[in-house]
């Protein structure tokens, strides 16, 4: 079992997202959470996973306090479409028009998993093609306003109201479309 491989290590994942630590408890690995405050700006000549493992390596560094049994997991996930990377909305009006630009459209949701020792790392990405029927007006204000999508890429969550009822088609992992493809992290982690 995996857990038993890492019985002698602290697995610390430096996230966030809700949905980034209950993925990973449901891979029953111990671990703790912690938060690392980095400057998620990149270069804009980077493109689709590019852009995800550069940020999944800028917040590796800005963890100082390693020590030898420690594995830290960082992730980092964009929506991409149209040659274009679709982050967290920093407006109401904002994630409005991302829903709006996703109507009807295919996009793809990209994840970016860092695993990280004092001897070893790894970055892994994942791809997940996603679809959307045609969202009214209506629809997308009535998601924006109750669900709040201010920490997800692409102003929506799969698991929430706008799935269930927006989303047509996925080509991939369902949990890489909320934040963590779990399926390739446990492999990674296995061979880690």
């Amino acid at each position: 079992m995996i857990k038993d491989k890492f019985q002698n290590n602290q697995i610390i994942l430096a996230s966030k997202s809700p949905r980034r630590k209950e993925l990973l408890e449901r891979l029953d690995l111990d671990f703790i959470t912690i938060s690392l405050e980095t400057d998620e700006s990149y270069s804009e000549e980077l493109k689709k996973h590019e852009i995800t493992e550069f940020l999944c390596h800028k917040k590796k560094q800005a963890y100082h306090n390693w020590q030898e049994n420690q594995i830290l997991i960082t992730s980092d996930t964009i929506v991409w479409y149209k040659n274009k990377a679709f982050e967290k909305p920093k407006s109401r009006e904002e994630a409005i028009e991302m829903l709006q630009t996703l109507s009807g459209q295919t996009h793809e949701v990209i994840t970016s998993v860092g695993i990280f020792s004092t001897q070893k790392e790894l970055v892994l990405s994942d791809i997940t093609q996603v679809t959307f029927g045609e969202l009214d007006q209506q629809e997308i204000e009535y998601y924006v306003d109750t669900y709040q999508p201010y920490d997800k890429a692409g102003s929506y969550g799969i698991q929430e109201w706008i799935g269930y009822i927006g989303i047509t088609k996925i080509e991939g992992s369902y949990f890489n479309v909320m934040g963590l493809p779990v399926q390739k992290l446990y492999q990674a982690l296995k061979d880690f």
